[in-house]
């Protein structure tokens, strides 16, 4: 392989859950008033978290998130962990296809409970061991600051100029980059756009896989 260690985002490149996360947040907000897309959603705020998440949200309906915001993103997340959501396409394969000694890991904005949860559901966690990495638990600032792939890069023991990431949003993208890591653009799943690709090109990504066979000739 080209690369030394493998670092993935989830969701949206190993989980199929931005689209249906930014519907969610979409129908709420044009519930409340302010009309909103799905599309205007994965805009917007998709691969943000914490104080970040909510400050898009904020700015796009020009006042503070209502209370219940929080308590009906927590309902849906619950019935997401209990039901499981479906994988990208191709990315239980790929996984199943990596040189068992090849080290990766993922480094996500998603809490470590709900990468590992959802790991569970898609029956990959051996696959990761212990490097499940957290942009909210692990670093002080998550993305698009690259923290949390030097972290990741760090517990792998790699130079993060030797490893591959698989980036699908804009905020992920512009902290890979950042991480001077060989980044690839991923447009696999279902929530990303006809455009996403030239998004993710003028942000700086080395390369662009529609698929995971794409991928694996990139690393090859």
């Amino acid at each position: 392989m080209k690369f030394d260690a493998m670092i993935f985002d989830f969701d949206g490149v190993l989980l199929e859950s931005e689209y249906a996360g930014n519907r969610q947040i979409a129908e709420y907000l044009t519930g409340i008033g302010h009309p909103t897309t799905a599309e205007d959603s994965m805009a917007n705020f998709m691969g943000l978290a914490g104080a970040d998440f909510l400050g898009a949200i904020e700015s796009w309906i020009g006042r503070a998130v209502p209370d219940d915001f929080h308590a009906v993103r927590a309902v849906e997340d619950r019935r997401a962990l209990e039901e499981g959501l479906p994988a990208v396409a191709g990315a239980i394969r790929f996984i199943e296809s990596l040189p068992e000694a090849l080290p990766r890991a993922i480094a996500s904005s998603s809490s470590t409970e709900w990468i590992t949860r959802h790991l569970d559901h898609l029956g990959v966690r051996a696959a990761f061991g212990d490097k499940i990495f957290s942009g909210r638990e692990h670093v002080a600032r998550g993305k698009p600051a690259p923290d949390v792939y030097l972290h990741a890069a760090d517990a792998l023991g790699v130079d993060i100029r030797r490893c591959v990431i698989l980036e699908d949003s804009p905020v992920g993208v512009t902290g890979a980059v950042a991480s001077g890591a060989f980044v690839v653009g991923l447009c696999a799943g279902t929530h990303c756009a006809p455009d996403h690709a030239d998004r993710l090109r003028a942000l700086g990504v080395q390369a662009i896989a529609t698929d995971f066979d794409a991928v694996a000739r990139l690393i090859a």
